[in-house]
């Protein structure tokens, strides 16, 4: 895929996105997040984060964009549950799975993708939205109103641990 500005809609990700989503991650995330974790997070953590997951992607709350030719070239949504407890407290919603192709970083994908998840959650009743984000996504992140609320270890696996930055977004008036 070239570097030129593309054409694309966001939509509800659907059970046949699953696989492309695959894809989108496994591409992104090992090429965007190098810079920013060393060599054995990269051998062991983000394979494990680049993977779909076919309930996520298909909740209804997740989205895709997807270009006129069928790529799908970002990915991100939110749900109400938190996705470390499955736990949810009804006003807070939690960010998911964000991801854009690295042809496309900076033209504006991830930032509609977050604008449909900020809308949504707040038609939905949302007073906040957090997440986990990778270091590398935190100034995405704070350009979107999130603030950070302090470092964090995932473990992904037993023995497989991946350190993110905890943020959060109120929504009170802000969209």
């Amino acid at each position: 895929m070239s570097m030129k500005v593309i054409d694309y809609i966001i939509r509800a990700g659907r059970a046949e996105d699953v696989t492309a989503v695959d894809v989108l991650l496994s591409r992104a995330f090992p090429q965007l997040l190098k810079a920013d974790y060393p060599p054995s997070v990269m051998v062991t953590a983000v394979p494990l984060m680049s993977r779909a997951q076919p309930a996520l992607v298909q909740c209804g709350t997740y989205y895709v964009a997807e270009t006129s030719e069928g790529f799908i070239v970002g990915a991100g949504g939110w749900t109400l549950r938190d996705p470390g407890t499955g736990q949810a407290d009804g006003r807070t919603g939690n960010i998911r799975h964000f991801a854009t192709d690295p042809a496309v970083v900076r033209q504006g994908v991830g930032r509609r993708l977050m604008r449909r998840c900020v809308a949504d959650a707040m038609d939905a009743g949302m007073e906040a939205l957090r997440c986990l984000s990778t270091r590398t996504a935190v100034p995405f992140y704070r350009a979107q109103g999130f603030d950070v609320t302090g470092d964090v270890m995932i473990e992904l696996k037993a023995g497989v641990s991946f350190s993110a930055v905890g943020m959060v977004r109120s929504l009170s008036g802000k969209n």
